[in-house]
Parts: structure tokens; C-alpha cells; sequence
């Protein structure tokens, strides 16, 4: 794979918050599987989690396009029972190594 992604662009890394009805609506464990299978499609790495404040939390990793489809999805799609008010995205760097082997929920 990292063949793969050097030949994408540079890597990019990005944490995300993503605020609104997005717990007790599946959002992270539907998300869990709605969002491990669309950062899997796009090639992306990185997690989730839900916070105590009631938003999602998580990082994402991967080439600089995919990153950005990702910051897309996250902020507009979802899962089908959330409503998303707004997503933030803080410490985006490029990175020169992918950080995880896969997308995973915390607990």
C-alpha cells in the first residue's frame, strides 16, 4: 500500500470533531461501520470514538485527495440517522508514514 500512496502525493494527517445528534444515533457505532467502510474505500486510515461532551471525535490519515473526500463525508454525510451541525478539523500536517494499519473505534 505505501507504494500506492507515495505515488498519490504527499500523506496527510487531520483530527476531527464532528458536532450535532451524533450519539444514540448509531453515529459511532453505525459510524464504526459506515465510517471504517468508507476510510477503507478511500484508502484512509486512522479512528473514532465518542466523547463525553456528545460529539465524535477521531484522525484521520492518508494520501492528501482521499483526506480531503474524507473531510467531505464526515462533515456533510454520516450516517443516515445523524444530523451533522458542523465538523472541525485541527492539526493537519503532512506526515512522511502513514501512523495506523487500518480505521478502528476507541473506547
Amino acid at each position: 500500500m505505501s507504494g500506492l500512496v507515495k505515488v498519490s502525493g504527499g500523506l496527510k494527517s487531520v483530527d476531527y470533531e464532528v458536532f450535532g445528534r451524533v450519539q444514540g444515533v448509531c453515529f459511532r457505532m453505525v459510524r464504526q461501520h459506515y465510517t471504517e467502510d468508507e476510510a477503507r474505500k478511500m484508502g484512509i486510515v486512522g479512528w473514532v470514538k465518542n466523547t463525553r461532551q456528545g460529539t465524535v471525535t477521531g484522525q484521520i490519515q492518508g494520501p492528501e485527495d482521499k483526506v480531503n473526500a474524507m473531510k467531505s463525508w464526515l462533515s456533510k454525510v454520516g450516517s443516515p440517522s445523524s444530523r451533522i451541525d458542523r465538523t472541525t478539523f485541527s492539526n493537519e500536517k503532512e506526515i512522511s508514514k502513514l501512523d495506523f494499519s487500518g480505521f478502528n473505534t476507541r473506547y
